[in-house]
């Protein structure tokens, strides 16, 4: 004779199976199953719709690799937010084999292609220099071209060169109004723009408390430079009670990431054993990928000549 189910046990079965039927049946499935179907047939817009939501993971199991495959499909039959999408995933190395030339083919066709996440993407090649040679004129450009275009990356990258004058004339004012634009539209790099802007009380009020507010936004978008800054703001307590161990755990985070600074404050913290165990030898090794990874300061100093 079967055992039946203990009654709390059987209730929660039926949830389950009826959750299960709900999420079937809701509407982002449907799209999917559309976007899948039509991608198919052969409709390219479809297939770059549909990578969307498979490297996402929205109603749809995440699978990285096909998403890069539907987008490379995508930018081949002339959607250009394809180019622009696979391209970052070889830059960065997301679901695919990380590849540093042929992200600026895909930006260039995606931006001759109207897609201006590709313009604002082909600017922060030439504003690094990653490539192609440094260009602040030609980024410039290419950042503004896409800010007007709505690329909210665009206008946040467009911001940075404000804030620090490079190929612009520096204007604070106008960089939080650009910062601004990106933030809303949940950019990090716009978060953690506008959060430096009002720690120095540049072009806005000082805020600290709205500071590290943005910043926590920005690292929680997964924006390198935001969660550097949120590392910085529990280091010296802005705002709040001083916290090194999520400063360590943030400045260890960036560091795997290959930012030398934050090898250099994570160096610090190890030699005085703040959030993290003291260990001379370590905060050495940490000082010599800092200088490896570019961040001059950590490198030793030549020997002055008699």
């Amino acid at each position: 004779m079967p055992i039946a189910p203990h009654p709390r046990l059987a209730r929660l079965i039926v949830f389950a199976i009826a959750g299960l039927a709900l999420s079937a049946c809701h509407p982002g499935n449907q799209q999917a199953k559309v976007l899948r179907e039509s991608c198919d047939s052969g409709d390219a817009s479809a297939c770059n719709k549909f990578a969307v939501k498979l490297q996402k993971g929205e109603y749809v199991l995440r699978d990285e690799p096909r998403a890069a495959v539907l987008f490379d499909t995508a930018c081949t039959r002339g959607i250009g937010d394809g180019c622009a999408s696979l391209g970052l995933m070889l830059q960065r190395g997301k679901g695919v084999k990380r590849d540093s030339i042929r992200p600026l083919k895909l930006y260039e066709r995606g931006c001759d292609l109207k897609a201006m996440e590709g313009c604002a993407r082909l600017g922060t090649l030439y504003h690094t220099g990653k490539g192609v040679p440094k260009d602040l004129p030609r980024a410039v450009s290419l950042f503004q071209q896409s800010c007007d275009g709505a690329s909210m990356f665009g206008c946040s990258n467009l911001a940075a060169l404000y804030a620090a004058g490079e190929g612009v004339t520096q204007d604070y004012t106008k960089a939080a109004t650009l910062f601004k634009k990106g933030c809303d539209a949940k950019i990090g790099i716009g978060c953690a723009g506008l959060g430096r802007l009002h720690a120095d009380g540049r072009g806005v009020e000082r805020n600290d408390s709205l500071a590290v507010s943005l910043f926590r936004q920005s690292c929680s978008r997964f924006d390198r430079a935001g969660c550097f800054d949120l590392a910085e703001s529990y280091e010296i307590g802005r705002n709040a009670r001083q916290n090194y161990e999520r400063a360590a755990e943030l400045y260890n985070e960036e560091c795997d990431d290959r930012n030398g600074r934050a090898c250099f404050k994570l160096a610090g913290l190890t030699d005085r054993g703040a959030g993290t165990n003291r260990d001379a030898k370590r905060a050495t090794a940490l000082r010599k990928q800092a200088c490896d990874f570019g961040y001059l300061e950590a490198c030793p100093k030549p020997k002055a000549t008699t």
